[in-house]
């Protein structure tokens, strides 16, 4: 119900609507969080519920297919208008479709085929024939010729003395061939794959559109953006310049909802809705941040998510969490992180914070991450406290301001801090490193001290580690 709530917002609009619709969403779905039917991956003591687990892994693999694309709703609606105005006019056209990996292009051209031909069946016009490539499959780029003229001319073969380009160019050039011929509807994916030294093959294909008699609708698809800037003044200049259609890159807010809409849709395994809630919203809210900073990848997205769950998978094994009982490392496992609940008193075994942080960290390995993530604890504490300082506003602060910060936070986590000296001391290593900007003063505790690099990359570099996961907040 929630789910259909804000898809009629989505529908209503976009930009202001989509943020209502999405608050409205999430408000939902955080207040039901403890109403759903409670996650048991645990199974029982001696092994883990693994059709559960299988469940989740489905719903969030990239090969699922949703029936419904959201949040690419005026970018379909463009590419269906544009095939449905080539195939009324019987007047053949071109399509260039660009934008970052796993942006949505391929899935968006896919649910527009299908919405092209029950559009035309309702329509009364005659379906066109639909020819899917994927340029990565092809032995040599003007094999792609082949493929369009074996699928307009399946019986027949093409004089040996004749390529299939020059066959096709012949084909549409000749009046008593159209009334005969449907429409096609060809969909070039990863179309930077034609690119060679003199661009030919891909000006070629472009130019069968430009034929008095063609029936061809060409839609190429690559992830290039800049693909468009080195082949189109070409094109322009041979009068067969295609529709550009730019596919901008995931918000987190868009992040968040396909990711609601794909747990909240059918399971193969249930034939219903995930009947359970899986991640910490705050735990998805982490993951969609940081992968639209990074690159808007829904497919990173996904792996990021089921990275996430195969790391509570693992903690939920038996001998994993005997494990971790037995150990005495203080909080802090090889890899930095460490359960921040003992699975067994927790409620519910979902995936937490510092599950998504440890699958993030995995994907997103950066020097300045993996530097914060090695230093000794108490240099961690300065860095948090640092940034506990410095999203008040502030540019820099002394040395004297960021002890009474990092002995707050030493006092909530019971740890023993040090004096002023040590403080300062360490300062000067993390300087040494990059990572702080130590100033000179007579007295250590008046030294300014200020950044180096982004507070979202040590709060990200420390949200896993459950000492400094509320103090971030």
């Amino acid at each position: 119900m929630v789910f259909f709530i804000f898809m009629q917002g989505i529908n209503e609009g976009s930009g202001e609507k989509l943020a209502k619709a999405h608050t409205l969403l999430v408000k939902n779905l955080s207040d039901s969080f403890h109403d759903k039917p409670k996650w048991n991956p645990r199974g029982n003591e001696m092994c883990i519920d693994t059709e559960q687990l299988r469940a989740v892994k489905e719903a969030l693999h990239v090969s699922s297919m949703p029936s419904t694309v959201v949040c690419r709703e005026d970018d379909q609606k463009r590419v269906l208008e544009f095939c449905k105005q080539c195939i009324e006019h019987e007047k053949a056209g071109s399509l260039y479709v660009c934008g970052c990996p796993g942006t949505g292009k391929s899935l968006s051209i896919e649910r527009v085929k299908v919405s092209l031909l029950d559009w035309a069946k309702e329509a009364g016009f005659q379906p066109p024939d639909v020819l899917a490539i994927n340029c990565t499959s092809l032995t040599n780029t003007p094999e792609i010729f082949s493929k369009i003229l074996g699928n307009n001319l399946p019986q027949k073969k093409a004089k040996s003395a004749t390529s299939p380009l020059q066959h096709l160019q012949s084909l549409y050039s000749q009046n008593q061939q159209s009334t005969s011929m449907k429409m096609t509807l060809i969909i070039a994916d990863e179309l930077d794959y034609l690119i060679t030294k003199d661009r030919a093959v891909l000006h070629d294909l472009f130019m069968l559109t430009t034929f008095p008699f063609s029936r061809c609708i060409l839609i190429g698809i690559a992830n290039a953006i800049d693909l468009a800037d080195r082949f189109l003044p070409r094109l322009q200049s041979l009068n067969c310049k295609p529709m550009v259609l730019a596919f901008r890159a995931y918000t987190k807010d868009q992040i968040m909802v396909i990711l609601r809409q794909r747990l909240m849709l059918e399971c193969s395994l249930f034939q219903q809705a995930l009947p359970y809630n899986v991640f910490q919203p705050q735990a998805l809210e982490l993951c969609a941040r940081k992968v639209a900073a990074a690159s808007g990848d829904m497919r990173k997205v996904l792996y990021v998510c089921r990275s996430a769950i195969e790391i509570l998978e693992a903690e939920l094994m038996p001998s994993k969490y005997n494990m971790d009982l037995s150990s005495g490392n203080n909080g802090y496992p090889d890899d930095w992180i460490t359960p921040a609940i003992d699975p067994i008193k927790q409620e519910i075994d979902v995936v937490r914070v510092d599950h998504m942080a440890v699958a993030l960290s995995k994907t997103y390995r950066s020097p300045i991450v993996e530097i914060i993530q090695s230093l000794p604890q108490h240099q961690q504490i300065v860095l948090c406290s640092a940034v506990k300082l410095f999203r008040r506003g502030k540019k820099d602060t002394t040395i004297g301001e960021l002890s009474k910060s990092y002995l707050d936070i030493c006092k909530l986590t019971a740890i023993p801090p040090v004096g002023i000296m040590d403080l300062s001391s360490m300062c000067r290593v993390l300087g040494d490193q990059g990572l702080l900007k130590v100033g000179q003063a007579r007295e250590d505790k008046l030294r300014r001290v200020s950044l180096k690099v982004d507070e979202s990359d040590i709060a990200f570099a420390l949200q896993g580690v459950r000492l400094f996961r509320n103090c971030l907040k």
